[in-house]
């Protein structure tokens, strides 16, 4: 029992140093409605600033650790205030899509600066002053400073609600969460309160940061192993309510803990399923509400079969598809196969974002089935090549059916999170069911007899299967089919009384989107001979969104043109400096501040203003 006392306690100070940063995020999506991937980037940047300021500071004054602290959380909201006024001002406005990839453009600026700054080692700081001992409870050792975080967290979530709720600030922030489009028309500056929000968020993130000192390393990954647990903890909570972010930092502290003791297998696990069951049981988290909707909306252009000139275009580069390997390098045959298998991959995702309106965050998720299904049948059955690429589409079909039930009643930003959510659940059993998967080793080995992954004949099998796979999908849109999945991202409930099967559409939407994403995995697999957890991250899906977005989401060539710029975006960044992340972060900036409408989408318009 005493364990069991020390244990729970342990859960409440993960949760109190969680729900810092969860607040912060939970706040800034209430009033601005950004996905603020970021925002991990600014728990990281608490942290380092911390460890720079405290060696500066005398040291073992418990008041001179504290203000290092508490300066080094001011100093991320003073670069989350510039951040705010310099680029997120011009994407308010913009789809949830938009939002996700200038953060995740910002994520990997800061990553390489912060190499640059403190370079690649883990950083132990110092601990605090007066706090590095431990104390009996219930004849079991505790840490103080544990202690002193579960008082934190109270203490933080108090001033919070007295601010919100006794402030005229606070009312703002009410009303904004509500109906920010009412909060304008009254003559509120949004500008200045966005800001205000956005500086007082990310503060937050920089102080939970900071207090992590005397518990962890600092390290340059620990923006992004902190973001996947916030969302999830913001979501479970409900968008914009600080209580519910609390009160679900306290339920994810405790899986953590006694995950950890009952099922160590399944821990990374165990808090996206309960994200996962949440959002079924209770579509807006625990105290969340429905959000009210930005009135007016872009206008989509309508999607039509290609013209004449397109059709020339396409089969001059289909004719350079086929030639350039013949005349190229093994490397520019290895580049084709990957830019071969990402068109598919990139026209699956395009199938939901497009013409279904479905905002899918974990779209790797499904690439990931086929990929592991493929190594899985090489590995326990050494399955031959035929067999490999039947099931991998087969197995990534049904999980995107799977999904397609479980999210049948959201949309927007919770589809999102869920789909989010149920891409991790997935790559955490791929990362700890080691005795099947291999863990974090991956399954090596997976090839198929007479066939080479980076051969000729490899790459035209794959140039065959993807291509194929991007026509079939390209007919279901232009079919009714597809009318009909327009129809219901446009206007529901008039398709609905029309008697469109919406749902029904969408659901099929996700079960065919998986098993495009799943044959291209399984090329994918046999064309690196491996297959690992990574398959299945976050980056990968960004990698997907980026691609679609490249090249226009609302257009049909889009996801080609896409595919086939990041592959070679990537391929020569990766070549030419060590900081390609901060040079494709700042591509990313620029695709979504000058070119929202994608490579192709621009050009289609230029072209009929001409």
């Amino acid at each position: 029992m005493e364990a069991l006392i020390i244990q729970a306690l342990t859960g409440l100070a993960s949760a109190s140093s969680l729900f810092l940063v969860a607040s912060g995020l939970s706040l800034i999506f209430g009033v601005t409605r950004i996905v603020n991937f970021a925002h991990g980037s600014f728990y990281m940047l608490g942290a380092y600033l911390a460890v720079s300021l405290l060696a500066l500071l005398p040291r073992g004054d418990p008041m001179w650790w504290w203000l290092g602290v508490l300066g080094a959380a001011l100093a991320v909201g003073v670069i989350g205030t510039v951040l705010e006024m310099v680029l997120l001002r011009r994407i308010y406005r913009a789809p949830e899509l938009f939002q996700l990839l200038a953060t995740f453009g910002v994520v990997l600026i800061v990553q390489d600066l912060v190499l640059l700054i403190w370079g690649p080692q883990d950083i132990l700081g110092p601990r605090a002053p007066g706090l590095r001992f431990s104390i009996e409870i219930l004849g079991q050792p505790f840490p103080v400073y544990d202690l002193v975080l579960i008082t934190i967290g109270p203490v933080v979530l108090a001033g919070l609600w007295a601010l919100v709720r006794h402030t005229r600030f606070g009312m703002l922030v009410r009303a904004a969460t509500h109906d920010r489009e009412t909060v304008a028309a009254l003559g509120v500056d949004q500008r200045l309160l966005f800001t205000a929000v956005f500086a007082l968020g990310s503060t937050l993130a920089g102080l939970g940061g900071a207090l992590q000192l005397p518990r962890e390393a600092v390290t340059s990954h620990m923006d992004l192993a902190i973001i996947a647990e916030v969302f999830v903890v913001v979501v479970v909570g409900g968008l914009g309510s600080v209580p519910g972010a609390y009160l679900a930092a306290l339920l994810i502290g405790q899986v953590h803990a006694f995950g950890i003791l009952v099922l160590p297998e399944i821990t990374l696990v165990l808090i996206f399923l309960v994200m996962a069951a949440v959002l079924v049981v209770r579509p807006h988290g625990l105290l969340g509400r429905p959000l009210a909707h930005a009135r007016g909306g872009e206008a989509v252009a309508v999607l039509r079969a290609a013209g004449p000139r397109v059709r020339q275009i396409a089969w001059v580069a289909l004719t350079a598809a086929i030639l350039l390997p013949l005349a190229g390098s093994q490397h520019v045959v290895t580049l084709a196969t990957e830019a071969a298998v990402f068109i598919l991959f990139a026209a699956s995702l395009h199938l939901l974002l497009g013409p279904a309106g479905l905002v899918s965050f974990g779209h790797a998720g499904l690439f990931g089935v086929g990929a592991y299904a493929v190594a899985l049948a090489v590995k326990h059955w050494a399955a031959p090549m035929a067999v490999g690429l039947a099931l991998a589409p087969f197995a990534a079909g049904l999980a995107g059916a799977a999904f397609g039930v479980m999210c049948a009643h959201l949309s927007g930003v919770y589809l999102a999170m869920l789909s989010l959510a149920f891409a991790q659940i997935l790559w955490s059993a791929a990362f700890q069911w080691v005795a099947l998967t291999g863990g974090d080793n991956g399954i090596l080995g997976v090839r198929a007899a007479g066939w080479e992954g980076g051969g000729l004949a490899f790459y035209y099998l794959t140039l065959t299967l993807c291509l194929g796979g991007m026509l079939v999908l390209r007919r279901a849109i232009l079919a009714p089919w597809g009318y009909g999945l327009r129809a219901g991202r446009d206007a529901p409930l008039r398709a609905a009384a029309l008697g469109i099967p919406v749902v029904r559409l969408q659901w099929a939407a996700f079960a065919i989107a998986g098993a495009a994403a799943g044959m291209a995995g399984g090329l994918f697999a046999y064309a690196k001979g491996s297959v690992f957890p990574t398959y299945l991250a976050i980056p990968k899906s960004v990698d997907g969104l980026l691609m679609v977005l490249l090249g226009g989401i609302h257009t049909l060539s889009g996801p080609l043109v896409g595919a086939l710029v990041f592959v070679g975006l990537e391929d020569v960044l990766t070549r030419a400096t060590d900081l390609w992340r901060m040079a494709l972060g700042l591509i990313i900036l620029g695709v979504v501040l000058v070119f929202p409408q994608g490579v192709v989408g621009a050009v289609s318009r230029r072209t009929r203003d001409a």
